[in-house]
This record gives structure tokens, C-alpha cells and sequence, in this order.
């Protein structure tokens, strides 16, 4: 009898995005993009070259690498919990679909691919590629010792935009524009990942793991999460202030205040079934719909 073949390459290929949750880029891709316009804006106000199709790419490259590195090693760090927690316990690893070796492989490969990137996009972004690994690598072994660790999240995340900025001005001119920004994406992806940890409260507390849910309740987690988002929006507005941006963003600020809106009111202490629209949807909705404002704003000048 003959063995059954093997999965070809695009298996593989799927695997590995499942991985990392190819998915989830949605998160994060579009305020790094939007920040690079914003720079790009403030490089053509002050005589600079600005964006390039080869600088964006570049830019890109350099968020895939160091995301699908951040993923990969959580992913190796917590395949143990993974393997435990039924929410989890389907992923690639647990299941072996995809071996502790090969995801290290890939892990190493992508770190490569982000400092590369990085490098190429010049010295400042080169300086700043070692300590944003670390940042982004470290949150997965913080949850085991504090439960601010949606917070280092949020900051792993917001590092996307302060870089592209550097990236495009190739300095740290303009650093007030960044800043706010950087703010707004840590504040809201710390709200949305305590709203995520809600599902695995009990696990958290029997396997010593520590979350904001875990410590304050459901109801605490809630709250906490809501005032997070509130810091998103005060921050998105200050940004309209400092960077003198127009009604197009001003809108589009609008329209993230009311999908968190939205998404607090769907998630209720006693009904977690609307969980994964509230994570997911919404707020691939929220930034998308930033990035279309500020393409927008950047558009009409």
C-alpha cells in the first residue's frame, strides 16, 4: 500500500498563516500606513522627498516580519497553554500540524526579514529594529508575571506607526504627530485584547496566568476596557489638533468613537456571545475606517 501524500506547499502556506492569524494584520497594517501618510504630509510641508512606492514597501515588509516573529514566538512560548485551553487547543502546534522546529525556523525568518527591512529604510529605523524586537517578543512571557500585560501589548503594537513616521522623515523630526497616535493604537488594542482575555478568565486563574479579567471580574474588565477606548478617542482628537488635520479625519475620529460605542454595548457582563464580532469585525472596521480618513484628508490636502 502506498503512504498518502504529502501536504504540498500551499498547505504549508496556509498553515503557517493560520499561524501567526494572517487575519489580524487588519489591526495594525492600516495605522502603520496611516501614519506613513501623515509623514508624508508633514515631509512635502517641509521640503522633504516624503513617501516612495519603494520606501512603502519596504515599510510593509518590515510590519509582516516583525508581526509574524512576534506571533510566532508566542506561539511557541505558549504551546503548552495552548494545548490545555480549549479555545486554543485546535491551533497548529498543539495539533502538530506544524512542529516546534518549523515554527522556530520561521520565527528566526521573519525577525531577519523585519531588521532587514528596517535597515533599508535607513539608520534611524536600523537603531530603533533591536529594542522594538525585544518589545514585541517580551509580551509573551509578561502575562506570567503581571497583568498589565494588555498594556505591553497595546505598546508592542503602537510601535508600528511611531516607526513608519521615522521611517518616512528618516528622523524624529515631527515626533508630536506620532506620539498621539501611537497613544491612540495602544490604548484601543489593550481595550480590545482585555475584551478578548474575557474567554479565557478561568483558565487564567487556574493555570496562573495573569489578565485584567482574571484580576478584576468581568464587570472590572469591562470598565478598564472602556476607559482604554476613551484614551483612544482623546487621542486620535489630539493628533487632529497638533497635526491641523480637516473635517475628513475629524470625521473619521468620529467614526471610531462610535464603533467602540458600539462594541462596549454588544459585550455584557452576562452575554459573551457577541465576543468575537466585537474583537474581530468592529474593530477591523475601526482601523480600516481610520486609514480611509486619513488617505482621504491626505487626498484633499
Amino acid at each position: 500500500m502506498s503512504a498518502p501524500p504529502r501536504p504540498g506547499l500551499l498547505h504549508d502556506a496556509r498553515s503557517f498563516s493560520r499561524l501567526v492569524k494572517l487575519g489580524h494584520t487588519v489591526f495594525g497594517l492600516p495605522f502603520a500606513l496611516a501614519a506613513a501618510l501623515l509623514a508624508h504630509r508633514f515631509a512635502v510641508d517641509h521640503g522633504q522627498p516624503g513617501l516612495t512606492w519603494g520606501r512603502l514597501l519596504l515599510l510593509v515588509l518590515a510590519f509582516a516580519g516583525a508581526r509574524a516573529a512576534a506571533m510566532g514566538f508566542n506561539r511557541i512560548v505558549d504551546r503548552r497553554f495552548d494545548a490545555q485551553n480549549p479555545r486554543t487547543a485546535d491551533h497548529e502546534l498543539p495539533r502538530g500540524v506544524i512542529s516546534v522546529r518549523a515554527a522556530a525556523w520561521f520565527t528566526a525568518l521573519s525577525a531577519v526579514v523585519f531588521v532587514a527591512a528596517a535597515a533599508a529604510l535607513g539608520p534611524v529605523p536600523a537603531i530603533l529594529a533591536g529594542p522594538c524586537l525585544l518589545v514585541v517578543l517580551g509580551y509573551s512571557y509578561f502575562k506570567r508575571f503581571s497583568w498589565s500585560s494588555h498594556l505591553l501589548l497595546g505598546l508592542a503594537l503602537a510601535l508600528a506607526p511611531g516607526g513608519a513616521f521615522v521611517a518616512v522623515t528618516g528622523s524624529f523630526d515631527g515626533w508630536w504627530i506620532p506620539v498621539p497616535l501611537m497613544l491612540a493604537v495602544a490604548t484601543w488594542v489593550a481595550g480590545f485584547d482585555v475584551l478578548y482575555s474575557l474567554a479565557d478568565a478561568d483558565f487564567d486563574r487556574a493555570h496562573g496566568l495573569h489578565s485584567i479579567p482574571a484580576r478584576f471580574g468581568i464587570r472590572g474588565a469591562l470598565v478598564i476596557s472602556a476607559l482604554l477606548h476613551v484614551g483612544t478617542v482623546a487621542a486620535l482628537l489630539a493628533l487632529h489638533w497638533l497635526a491641523g488635520l480637516g473635517a475628513v479625519h475629524l470625521a473619521g475620529v468620529g467614526l471610531v468613537a462610535a464603533l467602540l460605542v458600539y462594541e462596549h454595548w454588544i459585550v455584557r457582563p452576562n452575554d459573551l456571545t457577541r465576543l468575537g464580532k466585537a474583537f474581530f469585525d468592529l474593530n477591523g472596521y475601526v482601523s480600516l475606517g481610520y486609514l480611509l480618513a486619513v488617505v482621504g484628508q491626505t487626498l484633499i490636502g
